[in-house]
């Protein structure tokens, strides 16, 4: 059971306790909300805005960097992931914590886990970077913190696959085996999507062909969305803990 404190130790009972899961649905729920809100509204009140391009070819869906770059979308987008930040470090600590028990002693996993972990702080900061810093105010911060974020949630995943490769081999439960093939799954799609918006981003900016915008539109946001998916997997790798938030007591050690 996970215990959450900046205490060692407490002699009344927890104040508040949350399912761990609840947790895990709380970071993938809030940014699915904030990107399906503001691409709905950027299709249907701010349309030409948001899927204008440089070359003037018909397009029709607004990329995520325009959704996000206007209002009122900006401000639900920086709301839902400025909420789902704590939360996402938590996971990401819980994970640490978790590998950590499984591999103290194991090569190279024991090497893996620390990686792991910053590519998951790197991937959670560009995508604070690319929220907060939109494509109109700077362009090349935004897209920098873009690219962090694409690049990091990549190597994570793949190390997260390898880890879990070694956890599902000596484990018995059958929903190590679920969430490894799962995890492995949505890597394999996610990859290929960010293959196929590239190819459509490099094709639109080079022939500026009508729809090749749309198309690196539509897998940009097949990229995120298996990035939440992927994620979402933390569900059954804590299945059964909870979060004990402890009350302040003035006979806690520090």
């Amino acid at each position: 059971m996970l215990q959450v404190s900046p205490f060692l130790g407490y002699e009344r009972p927890p104040a508040i306790r949350i399912s761990f899961s609840t947790c895990v649905l709380g970071t993938v729920f809030l940014p699915l909300v904030g990107l399906t809100t503001c691409v709905l509204i950027s299709s249907i009140f701010h349309f030409e805005d948001s899927t204008g391009t440089h070359c003037q070819v018909p397009n029709y869906l607004p990329s995520i960097s325009a959704a996000i770059s206007l209002e009122p979308e900006g401000n639900i987008w920086r709301f839902c992931i400025g909420l789902h930040s704590a939360p996402r470090f938590l996971v990401t600590f819980t994970y640490f914590r978790f590998y950590k028990g499984h591999f103290s002693s194991k090569f190279p996993e024991s090497s893996l886990v620390f990686l792991n972990v910053a590519f998951s702080i790197s991937e959670n900061f560009g995508l604070l970077l690319l929220t907060y810093v939109s494509s109109n105010e700077k362009y090349l911060v935004h897209k920098e913190g873009f690219v962090l974020f694409i690049i990091s949630s990549i190597i994570y995943m793949i190390i997260t696959c390898r880890l879990w490769n070694t956890i599902k081999k000596f484990s018995l439960n059958p929903e190590d085996s679920k969430s490894y093939l799962w995890k492995v799954r949505l890597l394999i799609l996610n990859i290929s999507f960010c293959a196929f918006a590239v190819y459509f981003y490099v094709k639109h900016n080079l022939y500026c062909e009508q729809g090749s915008y749309t198309f690196f539109a539509l897998f940009e946001y097949l990229v995120v969305l298996t990035n939440m998916a992927f994620h979402l997997t933390a569900v059954w790798d804590f299945k059964n803990r909870e979060l004990i938030l402890i009350s302040p007591n003035e006979d806690k050690v520090f």
